[in-house]
């Protein structure tokens, strides 16, 4: 029997002792502690997709089918081991529930008829979740138990990839809206914003900003309107924290907003999403719906007198609508473009009325707040920056994902213990961090304690999150070029010192990453210039630039050149890429005592810079050659080499 809107209600506003047994024999239910039927979860976020879930997803629905097996399948969010997707969880009555990793489409029967069967296949085994009331499976480890897991603190990832993101049942029958409830109920708008401020909850967007000091500003600005914006733009390529918890918990976010809202005053508020962000769309949408009909959203929500409308809005996915007054801008309808501050939106923002923007990892931590109180939450993490954060983890690192640590942990900790290090057979040689404004880090600054501040004393930003681990085969100055050619993509062209800026720093690093047309005069010592103009270039862009972008777009060039100069001077002086990355540097040869003159490398070549005669060792013309690499792919004997 499926609860309906009253029981829900009444949940969400009881005591667990004040429901009847009835009522939480229901709640057990919801919890999914008691099941009918064997229940199947896949993960069905985008990193889920990307590996295949949709397969994975139509060939347990064609095993089921064949078999006339009663099941539960339900789609969930993604448990954050992106690099082991399709990732999904099954969970048999009266036994605790099981993970399991990289479950193609056709891996879904062999693993089924085994489990079915109380046989577990350790080769796709994550481990086992946790649960009371459940009877474990012996010699298996608790997910608690793996370090990816068991050194993480989740909070606002606490059930992503356990529920299901479709069910306001499970999520109330987990104690969600309470907060909610209790915040109209129980305290007035400037006590809200006092219990923020207790708690030390800064914003998660990447400036590290105090939430409740930008709240207090529109709360005591006068106006007849005020508006909440949720910033879910998330314009970070590298980055999917937002998207992950708006997958995995959209009612989480919403109930986070409901309580951002109701602290200043407004009754309307935004979420601005990108288009191409379609299931956390799909499943925020649902959400809403849920909501409004639940009486959760609209006019007077449960007598309480408050009155709140939240609705979706799509943005044309450019970077820099992630800067707040761009994005009111995108938001208005006009074109995505920083103005100048002040004055700030939280005295004139969206339609010139007072308006806060706050990102989904900020607004995602209101309700455990508010529910747990500003004490338990200032428990987590460092005296100066409490709570947690959570790290996107990509490149050349063992398992790459989610991680969600306290605030203070250390880079040495995140990367090394958690996620495993640099691949097999590789050793880590640094760390980008904070996306493509952000800044590399080497290797003697991995014990440092990772918070606002201290970053910013080794001049260093955190950024929105976002970690690309680089081992020893990755070249620092291609990595960089790569962040600063995007960045001057993504410049609105507003102001001087970004466009043209941006544009700049671009062409520098595009001309010591490949070799000299010309070999003669002094190439060299231009180049070299060109890079020492850069530090110049970059404080000019720093002090002029109008928005967050311009000033930010020099950090990767500058930090790499603090702490990886010799790299920059390897390439310039010995137009060498000691990582070979760097294909327009190299010097591609031939061994003659192993060529056999096929011909084939000179067939293939676009630049016509391989001459020879047939059954006799070919040549390579250095002054021809572009390095593109194309007569080592097709050579069959290994005799191209390059140095």
């Amino acid at each position: 029997m499926l609860p309906d809107k009253e029981f829900l209600l009444r949940l969400a506003q009881s005591a667990p002792s004040e429901l009847s047994t009835d009522e939480k024999e229901m709640v057990t239910l919801l919890n999914r502690e008691r099941l009918i039927c064997p229940l199947v979860m896949v993960n069905s976020s985008i990193s889920g997709i990307v590996a295949g879930a949709k397969e994975t997803w139509e060939a347990i629905e064609q095993y089921v089918a064949d078999r006339a097996i009663e099941i539960d399948l339900c789609e969930s969010g993604s448990i954050g081991l992106s690099s082991e997707e399709p990732v999904i969880s099954v969970q048999l009555p009266e036994r605790t529930r099981l993970f399991f990793a990289r479950v193609t489409a056709e891996k879904v029967s062999s693993l089924l008829d085994d489990l079915f069967h109380q046989v577990i296949p350790d080769q796709l085994l994550i481990g086992q979740l946790r649960r009371e009331g459940q009877e474990p499976w012996s010699d298996i480890p608790y997910l608690d138990e793996i370090p990816f897991f068991g050194l993480q603190n989740r909070i606002v990832m606490e059930v992503c990839g356990i529920i299901d993101p479709f069910s306001f049942g499970e999520y109330v029958a987990r104690g969600g809206y309470k907060a909610f409830l209790t915040t109209i109920r129980s305290y007035t708008l400037s006590e809200v914003c006092d219990l923020v401020r207790d708690s030390g909850l800064r914003g998660r967007a990447g400036g590290g900003f105090p939430t409740s000091k930008k709240w207090k500003v529109a709360f005591d600005t006068p106006s007849d309107q005020k508006y909440l914006i949720c910033n879910a733009e998330e314009s970070d390529p590298g980055a999917f924290m937002d998207r992950t918890l708006m997958e995995g918990n959209p009612y989480q976010l919403l109930e986070g907003i409901s309580i951002a809202a109701y602290a200043i005053g407004s009754n309307r508020a935004y979420i601005y999403i990108r288009s191409e962000y379609k299931d956390s769309i799909r499943r925020i949408t649902n959400a809403i719906k849920e909501l409004r009909v639940m009486g959760l959203l609209g006019d007077n929500i449960l007598d309480s007198g408050y009155n709140l409308q939240i609705s979706l809005r799509k943005g044309p996915g450019a970077f820099v609508c992630g800067e707040e007054t761009a994005l009111i801008a995108s938001l208005e309808g006009r074109r995505g473009i920083p103005s100048s501050k002040p004055p700030y939106p939280s005295t004139s923002g969206y339609l010139g009325r007072p308006t806060v923007v706050n990102n989904v990892e900020t607004l995602s931590n209101l309700p455990g707040i508010i529910s747990k109180g500003p004490e338990w939450f200032k428990s987590i993490g460092l005296e100066d920056c409490t709570g947690t954060k959570i790290f996107s983890i990509s490149g050349q690192v063992r398992m790459s994902g989610l991680v969600e640590v306290p605030m203070g942990t250390t880079f040495d900790t995140i990367v090394n213990d958690i996620t495993g290090g640099a691949n097999k057979g590789r050793k880590l040689k640094a760390l980008h961090v904070g996306g493509p404004l952000g800044c590399t880090v080497p290797l003697e600054l991995m014990k440092i304690p990772v918070s606002y501040a201290t970053l910013k004393s080794e001049g260093l930003v955190m950024g929105s999150g976002g970690i690309l681990v680089m081992d020893d085969k990755s070249c620092i100055v291609d990595t960089v070029r790569y962040f600063m050619n995007y960045v001057n993509k993504q410049s609105c062209g507003k102001c001087i010192p970004c466009r043209e800026g941006t544009r700049r720093m671009a062409e520098i690093l595009e001309s010591i990453t490949r070799k000299p047309v010309d070999e003669e005069g002094h190439t060299t010592l231009e180049r070299f210039k060109e890079v020492m103009q850069l530090e110049n270039l970059a404080e000019v862009m720093k002090d002029t630039s109008l928005c967050g972008l311009g000033q930010n777009a020099p950090n990767p060039v500058m930090s790499s050149l603090k702490y990886f100069r010799s790299e920059y001077e390897e390439h310039i002086f010995d137009r060498r890429c000691p990582s070979n990355i760097c294909t327009e540097l190299r010097s591609w040869y031939i061994d003659v005592e192993m060529c056999t003159g096929c011909s084939i490398c000179a067939k293939r070549c676009p630049a016509e810079a391989i001459i020879g005669t047939a059954r006799h060792p070919y040549f390579i013309v250095q002054e021809k050659c572009i390095g593109c690499g194309i007569c080592f792919e097709v050579c069959k004997f290994t005799a191209v080499y390059y140095k």
